[in-house]
C-alpha cells in the first residue's frame, strides 16, 4: 500500500475523481471537508451558474461520494480561521490593494491547517483537486504546471511551504477537464461529473465585493474624489474597495476617453485614472517570498506571472533582502497590482513567488 492520504474534498468533479484515482493506486485514503461557515446557501448560487465550494450541498456531495467509494469522511470546522481570511480580504481593499484569498487559503489553510489535522490521521500525503504536478528532480520534489494549460492552477499554490512538497499529490494534474469528467461518470458519481467550476473567491456571493466589504467594515468609509495624473477632479466615488489597478469599467465618469485606475491612494481615498499606456510597468518589488528551490544567489532568469489570467513573461529576479525580491521585466507589464502574487516559473516548474507590494 502506498500508505494513507487526506484528501480535501469539496464536493466538486475534481476532488472526487481525485478520490477515485487515489483509491485505484492503492492509496488508504480519508475525505476531508472544509467548514468554513461562509456561501453556505443554495440560493447564494451565482447567476452565471458558478458556485462556491464551500456551502452545506457541497458538504453533502462530497460526503455521498466518500459513502460511494467507502471511505471515512471528516467535515471540519474551520469558520473562525477562514474568518481571517475574509478579514484579510477586506483589509487589503481598505488598503487600496488588491487581495488574493486564494492563494492565502492554500498555503495557510489547506496545505496548513489541514494538513496539521491528517498528521493526527497519521497521514503520510496530503492531497487536493488541484491541476498541478509534483515532479521528482535534482533539488528534491518539484511543482509543475498541470497538463491541462486552460485549468493550470500552479500560480495559486506558489505559497505553500517547501518541506510539504514531498507530501503532497495532485491526482488530476495529469488530465485534462474533460478526462476528469469522465472518471467521476465511469465511477457512478453523476451526482458531481457535471457539476460547474467554483469561482475563484467562495465567500462573495453574486461576485460583489464592495457589498461584503461594507457589510463586515461598516465604519469604514472610503468614498473620494477621482481625479487625473494632473490632479484634475473627474469625479467622486462611493469607496475605494470598487477599484483595482487596470480597471476600465464602473469607473462612474462620463465621457468618451477611455480611462483606466492607474494607482489607488488609501490615505486620502482618491482614485487616479489616466489612458491605457500608462499602465505599462518595466517592474515590481516583491516581499513575503516563498522559494520552492534553494534561493538564488545574485539575480535568476525566469518567467513572471503577475496575475492567474496572465502569461507568463520573461523577467530577471534579484534578491534583495530577506524574503523580498526586485522583478525586472524584459518587455513592460500591464496593471502590476500590489497585493496580488507574482509567481516565478522555469519552463513548467515553480520557482517561488510573493507578494506585489510596489512598481
Amino acid at each position: 500500500m502506498p500508505g494513507r492520504v487526506v484528501l480535501a474534498m469539496s464536493g466538486g468533479v475534481d476532488s472526487s475523481a481525485s478520490a477515485v484515482l487515489l483509491k485505484e493506486q492503492g492509496y488508504d485514503v480519508i475525505g476531508l471537508f472544509m467548514r468554513t461557515g461562509s456561501h453556505t446557501e443554495e440560493s447564494d448560487q451565482r447567476p452565471d451558474n458558478k458556485k462556491g465550494c464551500c456551502s452545506a450541498i457541497d458538504a453533502g456531495d462530497a460526503r455521498r461520494v466518500a459513502e460511494r467509494l467507502n471511505i471515512p469522511f471528516y467535515a471540519l470546522d474551520f469558520e473562525r480561521e477562514f474568518g481571517k481570511i475574509i478579514d484579510y480580504f477586506a483589509d487589503e481593499y481598505l488598503r487600496g490593494r488588491t487581495p488574493n484569498p486564494c492563494v492565502v487559503c492554500n498555503s495557510w489553510l489547506k496545505f496548513g491547517q489541514l494538513w496539521e489535522f491528517g498528521k493526527q490521521l497519521g497521514a503520510e500525503w496530503i492531497a487536493t483537486g488541484h491541476y498541478a504536478q509534483i515532479r521528482s528532480g535534482a533539488q528534491g520534489p518539484e511543482l509543475h504546471r498541470a497538463v491541462d494549460p486552460e485549468k493550470d492552477q500552479s500560480y495559486v499554490l506558489a505559497g505553500i511551504r517547501r518541506e510539504i512538497l514531498n507530501h503532497l499529490i495532485f491526482p488530476v494534474g495529469g488530465y485534462s477537464k474533460s478526462e476528469i469528467r469522465e472518471i467521476a461518470r465511469r465511477t457512478g458519481l453523476l451526482e458531481v461529473s457535471e457539476k460547474p467550476d467554483s469561482v475563484e473567491i467562495c465567500f462573495v456571493p453574486g461576485g460583489d465585493h464592495a457589498a461584503l466589504i461594507r457589510k463586515i467594515r461598516p465604519e469604514a468609509h472610503t468614498a473620494g474624489p477621482v481625479v487625473s495624473t494632473t490632479g484634475e477632479v473627474l469625479g467622486q466615488h462611493d469607496g475605494i474597495e470598487r477599484f483595482t489597478i487596470g480597471q476600465r469599467k464602473g469607473l462612474g465618469i462620463a465621457g468618451e476617453r477611455k480611462r483606466y485606475v492607474l494607482n489607488i491612494l488609501p490615505d486620502t481615498h482618491t482614485v487616479v485614472l489616466g489612458d491605457r499606456e500608462q499602465l505599462a510597468c518595466a517592474g515590481l518589488n516583491a516581499s513575503s517570498v516563498n522559494w520552492l528551490i534553494d534561493p538564488p544567489e545574485g539575480s535568476l532568469d525566469c518567467f513572471a506571472k503577475i496575475r492567474y489570467r496572465n502569461t507568463a513573461t520573461p523577467a530577471k529576479v534579484t534578491i534583495t533582502g530577506h524574503g523580498l525580491a526586485r522583478v525586472q521585466f524584459v518587455e513592460p507589464q500591464m496593471a502590476v497590482t500590489p497585493g496580488q502574487a507574482v509567481v516565478f516559473y522555469s519552463g513548467t516548474q515553480v520557482l517561488g513567488g510573493g507578494w506585489i507590494e510596489s512598481t
